[in-house]
């Protein structure tokens, strides 16, 4: 949650920066704060704990089924199984006929309307900054269960303009990390914001929030091993470099660690082949310099005409 992200950072950042880059009001944060969580969040959070502790107990083996039997015979808790199997979903945690399974980010949904034209058709390029940016999703191992991350990166500098993360692959994911990128950029329309055929990209909030920032949606064809590599090289770097060398304890260690890298490292200070060398930030500095040198000789060339 973005605002515990603020918590845990306020003390090396100030709150209005933090605010700032993840896209939130410092109103909205304090009231947070006062505001504090719901009965039934601390309800739901006492749950998930003994839910946690007889998973752990049947050696991970324990679907929703069992742990409700559970609760209701050796410790008295009477709830529903479909309460029971929310939770589980949300800690990450499934019986043992499911185990080992790795998590699909990109589901079709059969019941959306037909999906965006592919505007890109695998030209991945960009000769100026919110020209064309990427899409995708991937999750990150912790041991409380997976956490979701959804990316948007510029193509014309591969700096992440845009990311959100959240327990469960809801079409919120990929909107927050949108409007952070909007938020932050202020694109100008006709923009084209490419990405799969996943369930959340081609959700009906999803739509609407491209059409009202002025965005034109692109989606890559099924099954393009040409189109899947422009996607991903960002979030091949991220797991790669940062996820894969980490074990993290719980999600809220993993949201602070790639929040880190992410900020601090990636966009600042991260070189880059594919921009000479250096930095998205530093990449995207430079052009800025170019085209303000270039503005005076263009205001004498037009004197002179």
């Amino acid at each position: 949650m973005k605002f515990r992200l603020i918590e845990a950072e306020k003390a090396e950042h100030r709150i209005s920066r933090l605010c700032e880059v993840l896209g939130v009001t410092r109103q909205g944060f304090y009231a947070w704060r006062r505001r504090g969580p719901s009965l039934r969040q601390l309800g739901d959070d006492e749950l998930k704990q003994l839910i946690v502790t007889i998973y752990d107990g049947s050696h991970q083996t324990y679907g929703a089924v069992r742990i409700n039997d559970e609760l209701r015979e050796e410790h008295d808790v009477h709830v529903g199984r479909k309460r029971v199997a929310r939770l589980m979903r949300e800690l990450a945690i499934q019986g043992v006929s499911r185990r080992g399974k790795k998590p699909r980010t990109t589901i079709a949904d059969e019941k959306a309307p037909p999906p965006a034209p592919d505007l890109v058709e695998r030209r991945f390029a960009a000769n100026r900054p919110n020209a064309l940016w990427l899409a995708d999703i991937t999750y990150v191992e912790t041991l409380e269960g997976y956490l979701f991350l959804a990316v948007v990166m510029d193509m014309f500098s591969r700096k992440i303009v845009g990311w959100s993360m959240r327990d469960d692959l809801k079409a919120e994911l990929v909107v927050d990390a949108l409007a952070m990128a909007v938020t932050r950029r202020r694109p100008p329309a006709g923009l084209v914001h490419h990405s799969d055929r996943g369930s959340q990209y081609t959700s009906l909030v999803f739509g609407r929030t491209l059409r009202e920032s002025g965005l034109l949606q692109s989606v890559g064809r099924r099954g393009h091993a040409g189109d899947n590599a422009a996607r991903e090289s960002c979030i091949s770097t991220l797991k790669v470099e940062w996820i894969k060398r980490h074990r993290y304890q719980s999600r809220d260690q993993a949201r602070l660690s790639i929040f880190r890298f992410i900020e601090t490292f990636y966009n600042p200070r991260r070189r880059h082949s594919a921009l000479g060398g250096i930095s998205p930030d530093e990449y995207e500095n430079r052009c800025q310099k170019r085209l303000k040198q270039q503005e005076p000789d263009t205001i004498e060339t037009t004197r002179a005409a």
